[in-house]
């Protein structure tokens, strides 16, 4: 007689037979197990193998932290301006860092005329110097430099060719990538371009005439000789005798580095890690809010199932069908107790925020302050932008080298007069501390000019403002200032010592409740936080 076959036994011979029929189906179907995916209700949870970032997703090789660092390693210029450009145009933290280092000077400029023979006629000086000022006005001084810096920070350099105009300043910009500055000629960059740049972009024959037609008339020079294989291969590295040395006159480069690689390309890689964290954090937030609801198949009193194989899977998918339409909810079937879990982490309200520490991570990479973009106090953000100033002010000093040769060169005497071409230091924090410093020393003497240039007006609206409210509708003798001690007169003084006793006490007693105790409050930017913390904690 054959023996009661034990529990155990049953359970294991049913296991075995589910078992052989998961595998029967698959062998059927013959489609490939994806054992990172688990179905679970009516989604699948592919979280067992984590792959974290969206920019990952989207761009294989820019997402890659690895190919990256490799380009930065092997200083691949080319693919870190195709990386710094793609980021750019992608992440908010990048392109708002890009535009608030090339913003942040105001380029304000202002030109003065150098008398070097007092027997010159003022007339021709202020004639040139008028002519002058229209021509740096039509150039748009300000919005060039602007974007000059943007292109900078970028690309890690912006090559441009001058255009002649007697309008105004014309800069053409050159493609970086055919362009290159082994040398300096007279301290300034002489630069190369590889004429290979027609031939690599444009394929039709006759369209590349046009665009060669474009470009200055040296350029048709260069491409000819380049294609008479007449171009010196003065450089071991070169491949093809294709590089032809530009006018030293008529090109300009700016940038930060000698190697012009990208000036933040080396903050990327720890966008990356926060796009990742961010991720992450997102997953985490959504755990938070899943549930998942257990059902427990019932047994008889010896232990054994009540139903078989194919009932529990209705009863399964019963509970599937049911709640297909709820938010978060997700139906496991098992021998376990009945009951709602709740998938929240319980130390979810910790102090610390490891998010916060990441992005605190990708502003020092960039060498920047967290606060430019959420300020948390005053006296850290100021230092900040301080540092900030004194790393972009050597392409500050370009611009005004630059601009400069060539108000020099529109000089048509130069052996009586010259104009020298200036730039302020002045930025979006502090034009109006350095505007009133320049107030300030109006009274030594110095410069009239210079407060309202660093308010951001231009010089010839400044004269021009001046000469129409004064000679024409007269306006100095109509509006006139009120009386101070610095330009009350002698009558007035006495005329105020005759009043009577009582206006004088009357005007005691006026002055007396103006006046209050204790030193002038400060600006809140000039206040530390301690102050302003107890100042928001009394009100």
């Amino acid at each position: 007689m054959e023996k009661e076959k034990t529990r155990q036994q049953i359970i294991h011979e049913k296991g075995f037979n589910i078992v052989n029929n998961m595998n029967r189906e698959i062998y059927n179907s013959q489609t490939p197990v994806e054992y990172n995916k688990i179905r679970v209700g009516v989604k699948t949870l592919d979280d067992a193998v984590l792959n974290l970032g969206a920019i990952k997703k989207v761009n294989s090789i820019y997402g890659n932290k690895y190919e990256i660092l490799r380009a930065l390693g092997e200083k691949d210029i080319e693919k870190l301006r195709d990386i710094s450009n793609y980021f750019y145009r992608t992440n908010g933290i990048y392109s708002s860092v890009c535009h608030y280092f090339a913003f942040l000077y105001r380029y304000d400029w202002y030109v003065v005329p150098e008398v070097l023979d007092d027997k010159s006629k003022n007339e021709k000086i202020l004639k040139e110097f008028n002519d002058l000022l229209n021509f740096f006005d039509n150039s748009h001084i300000e919005k060039m430099c602007g974007d000059l810096a943007l292109e900078v920070i970028k690309n890690g350099a912006y090559y441009g060719y001058l255009v002649d105009s007697d309008d105004c300043v014309m800069l053409q910009q050159l493609p970086i990538n055919y362009c290159r500055s082994r040398y300096n000629i007279r301290n300034k960059p002489a630069i190369e371009f590889n004429m290979r740049f027609f031939d690599d972009n444009f394929t039709d024959i006759n369209y590349r005439m046009r665009v060669l037609k474009m470009f200055p008339k040296e350029f048709a020079k260069g491409y000819l000789l380049y294609k008479q294989n007449k171009l010196p291969r003065d450089f071991i590295g070169d491949e093809y005798c294709s590089w032809y040395l530009l006018d030293p006159e008529k090109t300009v480069k700016f940038n930060f580095t000698a190697d012009d690689m990208p000036y933040f390309v080396n903050a990327i890689p720890a966008l990356l890690d926060l796009d990742a964290a961010q991720d992450l954090d997102r997953r985490k937030q959504m755990q938070q809010l899943l549930k998942i609801l257990i059902q427990k198949l019932p047994m008889d009193k010896n232990g054994d199932l009540i139903f078989d194989n194919d009932e529990a899977r209705d009863i399964h998918n019963n509970a599937v069908q049911m709640l297909s339409r709820a938010i978060g909810v997700d139906v496991l079937t098992t021998f376990a107790e009945i009951q709602v879990e709740d998938m929240a982490d319980s130390n979810t309200t910790t102090k610390t925020d490891d998010l916060e520490k990441v992005e605190r991570t990708v502003f020092n990479s960039f060498g920047l302050s967290r606060n430019l973009f959420n300020t948390d106090g005053n006296l850290a953000l100021d230092k900040s932008i301080l540092n900030d100033e004194s790393s972009l002010r050597n392409l500050l000093l370009q611009f005004n080298i630059f601009f400069d040769e060539i108000a020099q060169k529109r000089s048509k005497n130069k052996k009586k007069y010259n104009f020298k071409l200036y730039m302020l230091e002045t930025t979006q924090y502090n034009y109006k501390d350095l505007a009133k410093i320049y107030k300030e020393q109006v009274t030594l003497g110095y410069s009239k000019m210079l407060p309202q240039i660093a308010l951001g007006h231009s010089q010839s609206s400044i004269i021009h403002t001046a000469h129409f409210e004064n000679e024409i509708l007269q306006l100095s003798s109509i509006m006139i200032p009120p009386l101070m001690s610095s330009t009350i007169s002698g009558e007035d003084i006495l005329g105020k010592n005759k009043q009577s006793d009582s206006s004088n006490k009357q005007n005691k007693i006026e002055n007396t409740e103006e006046k209050t105790a204790g030193r002038p409050e400060k600006a809140d930017d000039q206040k530390s936080e301690k102050t302003i913390q107890n100042k928001e904690s009394m009100s």
